[in-house]
């Protein structure tokens, strides 16, 4: 992992070695501080593009968790910011980007590519747990066929399946329709048993748990996992809220632990948890401001405002500090009843007249980007 461990002033074994819930806020924050200067100067150093625009934006004073000068999502759809030579690309990460749209383009090296691996493998086992189950995947099998297009749903799934074993795909192909047989013989083979199941938010509702509803079906399994993510505007408009959601996982899967996540393909690795108690997780390799829209100043917790995302995994591209195009609000620090510590948070939905995008949103149609503030 030399590319990614190579940065002048990195302590990123440090953040391997820390409980990934578990360091209070002064300890997270002054580790978080000296890695995010180190990575200001690393790609503002190692990428000219990420060089000019922090030149002509006048940032140079030294980066830190509060003050890291931060990019909009967007630019990655515009503009290839890597910061190491093309030859040393290991692979090309790209958005699900609505139709009409460009896809961001996110470039990986070896080094940054084991390191998400390996991060989101100690966030996930803090909620799934280290032990390999039996997996249904909630999507069809020929989204993961090319896997040298490593589109944000393909990654997605891929990165996922390797937490579970003996996989079966739920859905016969991009019909979207139920593969029955295929979701029988998955469910016989785990009659009460604990299985884990992943998709994205809006497929899971739409083309799993409605069917099984409408069939009047309901799968034979005992304190089963359901991982989910992705935008919950099309639910939102079909009154389909969280409680329902995780109500009818359980009715029609045996779904007695359903864990939303928040992520995007700019910061892979990284990913924001929920938990039991219903909130997302910051864990120690990353962390949320919520900002003004007006004024980009840090709002108070319980004030909503846009999301700007920080990780310490991307190395080979500027990512390290991002501004979303999604509202939301900081709903605590080290204060959750599953205690977890970290800032936790909610999502509100996307800023108005900000692209609608998201693994999930595969039908979406397109809408103007958000200007800049």
């Amino acid at each position: 992992m030399s590319e990614a461990t190579d940065i002048p002033g990195s302590r990123i074994e440090a953040f391997l070695e820390a409980p990934v819930f578990g360091l209070p806020a002064a300890e997270k924050r002054a580790l978080l501080d000296a890695e995010l200067a180190a990575l200001t100067a690393h790609h503002r150093a190692s990428c000219p593009a990420y060089a000019a625009i922090l030149e002509t934006t006048g940032h140079t004073a030294p980066a830190d968790s509060r003050n890291a000068p931060f990019l909009p999502v967007t630019l990655f759809k515009l503009h290839d910011l890597l910061s190491v030579p093309r030859e040393a690309v290991f692979k090309t990460m790209t958005s699900s980007g609505t139709t009409g749209q460009a896809p961001s383009r996110i470039f990986l090296d070896a080094g940054t590519a084991a390191l998400q691996t390996r991060v989101l493998a100690r966030i996930m086992a803090e909620f799934i747990g280290t032990r390999r189950l039996p997996m249904l995947v909630i999507d069809h099998p020929s989204v993961v066929k090319d896997r040298r297009s490593f589109s944000a749903r393909g990654a997605g799934i891929l990165g996922m399946m390797t937490f579970g074993r003996a996989h079966r795909f739920a859905l016969r192909d991009d019909g979207m329709a139920i593969d029955w047989d295929a979701l029988e013989a998955f469910a016989e083979a785990n009659r009460g048993q604990s299985v884990l199941a992943f998709g994205f938010t809006f497929m899971v509702w739409k083309h799993f748990l409605e069917p099984l509803a409408k069939a009047g079906r309901r799968l034979p399994f005992d304190d089963a996992i359901l991982v989910h993510s992705g935008g919950w505007k099309k639910l939102e408009a079909e009154a389909v809220s969280n409680e329902r959601f995780r109500a009818e996982a359980l009715a029609r899967g045996g779904f007695a632990r359903v864990h939303n996540f928040y992520g995007m393909v700019e910061q892979t690795g990284s990913v924001f948890v929920e938990c039991e108690q219903g909130r997302l997780h910051a864990p120690v390799f990353a962390d949320i401001r919520v900002r003004d829209s007006r004024t980009w100043a840090e709002v108070p917790h319980g004030t909503p405002g846009i999301v700007q995302v920080l990780s310490v995994l991307p190395r080979s591209y500027p990512g390290h500090s991002l501004l979303t195009e999604d509202m939301g609000v900081i709903t605590g620090e080290d204060d959750c009843a599953c205690g977890r510590l970290g800032r936790t948070f909610r999502i509100l939905g996307r800023i108005p007249r900000a692209e609608v995008r998201g693994c999930s949103d595969t039908f979406a149609a397109p809408a103007p980007a958000l200007a800049d503030g």
